[in-house]
């Protein structure tokens, strides 16, 4: 792929300590994030520290009641952010403590793996915002430490699963998405 591309982290207003963890730990496991606390800022003042920091997009973890409900793309241009598909709806999250392996150190590179069924669409969606590739298990195993595959659960939910490569351990984050909605207007 291409030169590094820098993508912003943040969060809505007044995050709960889950969804600060659940940052962090997308931030040690998707190489080039900039995780920046919002406290106060309004949008636009996060679209200027985007402008500040020269990144190329950037992902809110937006809260609902206090859990993380999903995750909106931005691109950034002279207007301020500018909406990217997918909105990622949350079903639910596993943050990286609650499995057994050991807490990951900061990943430098990763792919994106598919499993069957409608998942290739999110796959290529999230391989252009995070500007890593989309491969076989087989070849993501070869080449990277750390892959993020995207298949389905026991409930026909999308789920997004950190592994830790060749070993294919999942390392966490673990996402299960309820929807994902490709128009603002859907």
């Amino acid at each position: 792929m291409n030169a590094p591309r820098k993508i912003m982290l943040t969060t809505s207003r007044n995050p709960t300590p889950r969804i600060r963890t659940f940052c962090k730990d997308l931030a040690l496991v998707i190489p080039n994030i900039l995780h920046v606390n919002r406290g106060k800022m309004s949008i636009n003042q996060v679209a200027e520290k985007a402008l500040e920091h020269s990144v190329d997009h950037v992902a809110i973890v937006e809260r609902w009641q206090g859990s993380p409900d999903r995750i909106e793309f931005f691109s950034i241009d002279s207007s301020g952010l500018v909406p990217v598909p997918p909105i990622l709806y949350i079903a639910g999250i596993r943050l990286q403590r609650e499995f057994s392996t050991k807490k990951s150190k900061r990943v430098d590179s990763i792919a994106i793996t598919k499993s069957v069924g409608n998942s290739l669409e999110i796959a290529v969606s999230l391989s252009k915002i995070f500007n890593v590739p989309v491969l076989s298990e087989i070849e993501a195993s070869a080449n990277y430490p750390v892959a993020i595959n995207i298949s389905h659960d026991a409930n026909r939910r999308i789920q997004m699963t950190f592994m830790l490569l060749p070993q294919n351990l999942e390392i966490g984050p673990r996402i299960t998405l309820r929807r994902v909605m490709w128009e603002p207007n859907e």
